[in-house]
């Protein structure tokens, strides 16, 4: 009868063991409840995260049950583990995404290794060990598993990445408020993923440098038990957008940032401010255009009109498709329009009319009596952060500096 024993190293081990299990069931169910693909996702990177340390679990709790009967049966996720972070990442930021077909390549390696490893074991105890000594150890097959899982994790990362950039900018083009849908869990997630990848890198060079033993790789495994305390309890709690996010890393033909327009240059205008700040003389500085088609020249003004006429801006929670259906057009039409006729993206073009609007309010004796961040909610903005960081950029100094030197 196998009898675990618990102590200073394997204990550990087992409390994040079943950590990761528990918040996988939890977020499992939450996830069939509320048909949100992420959470289910999460739930099998908990298991990932779980089954890349019950190895050395039970070896310290003195199970060798993995090591005698279950020599070469494969024993985690292995190379399905980084697919399963970056789609889970993908579904957080798309509410929409399913698995396609074009998506079962990803498990393709996952797949190479398991039909190994099962193949081998399937041939019995004795031709396990007769493989190891004549064809794994002798052609280093157990190094270039490890190599390619290296490699495995640095591709799905680097992808992980470039949709974490790319979903940055695209909710700048989307959404005139961004804080609540920065997903920064996304940010802190691959932090905590590529600071424990980098970390059991070391302890393996460490331990092949000096020949360490069982006993002395317990460090890289209990990092690897503070990862699933930290995802599971930051991943469950992380707080879901209000709003039903739809990313796709397609071309949607937009610029997705500041845009210097071919053949443009800063000039001087006396005409209403389109969206940019006044300079110290009183006029406007904005970016001339590109010549733009007549159609969108008449959207153009239409915007310009209707911001003016109807302040959408003081909506915190306005969209592009929100402004778009208001205008009675699509969101195809105007982003275009926003982009090449005024020089930048949505965020900033209507954060840019809310920052004008608070230096009125700011400067009237009638607002004497409100905060200032109380005055900035009343023009659009529904948090501090995103007020302080919009004015700042599109004004070149904080609020507090304006009021200031508007009181000199």
């Amino acid at each position: 009868m196998m009898t675990f024993d618990f102590n200073t190293y394997s204990s550990p081990l087992l409390f994040g063991f079943v950590q990761g299990w528990i918040y996988a069931v939890l977020l499992w169910v939450r996830g069939r409840r509320e048909e949100r693909l992420s959470d289910g996702l999460l739930g099998w990177v908990l298991v990932g995260m779980s089954f890349n340390i019950w190895e050395y679990m039970l070896g310290f709790g003195g199970i060798e049950i993995l090591w005698r009967e279950l020599e070469f049966f494969p024993r985690t996720l292995g190379y399905l583990f980084p697919a399963l972070c970056y789609f889970y990442l993908k579904s957080q930021v798309n509410a929409d995404f399913r698995f396609s077909r074009q998506d079962l390549w990803h498990a393709v390696p996952f797949l190479i290794q398991v039909t190994y490893h099962l193949s081998i074991f399937s041939m019995g105890h004795e031709f396990v060990e007769r493989w190891k000594t004549t064809v794994q150890y002798p052609y280093h097959l157990e190094d270039i598993e490890f190599y390619v899982g290296v490699g495995l994790d640095m591709y799905y990362l680097i992808l992980s990445l470039k949709l974490y950039r790319h979903y940055r900018a695209w909710i700048k083009t989307q959404f005139s408020e961004t804080e609540t849908i920065s997903f920064r869990w996304f940010r802190n997630f691959l932090v905590a993923l590529t600071a424990t990848m980098l970390l059991s890198l070391f302890m393996t060079l460490i331990s092949v440098t000096f020949t360490l033993n069982f006993w002395e790789n317990w460090w890289d495994k209990l990092a690897g038990v503070v990862l699933i305390y930290y995802v599971s309890i930051h991943g469950y709690a992380q707080a879901q957008p209000g709003r039903r996010l739809t990313f796709t890393e397609e071309p949607i033909g937009v610029q997705t940032e500041d845009v210097d327009l071919p053949g443009s240059e800063m000039v001087f205008t006396d005409a209403p401010a389109l969206v940019s700040a006044k300079s110290d003389n009183g006029h406007h500085l904005v970016k001339a255009p590109v010549a733009l088609s007549a159609d969108l020249v008449t959207w153009r003004d239409a915007l310009l009109a209707y911001m003016e006429n109807e302040r959408p801006y003081l909506d915190p929670d306005l969209s592009l498709i929100d402004l778009a259906r208001r205008l009675k057009t699509n969101a195809s039409i105007l982003s275009p329009v926003i982009n090449a006729g005024t020089g930048k993206n949505f965020n900033d073009f209507v954060n840019q009319y809310r920052v004008d609007a608070f230096k009125r309010q700011a400067l009237d004796p009638a607002n004497s009596h409100l905060s200032l961040l109380g005055i900035a909610f009343d023009c659009g903005f529904n948090s501090k952060a995103t007020f302080n960081r919009a004015f700042k950029k599109l004004s070149g100094q904080s609020p507090r500096e304006f009021v200031e030197s508007m009181e000199r």
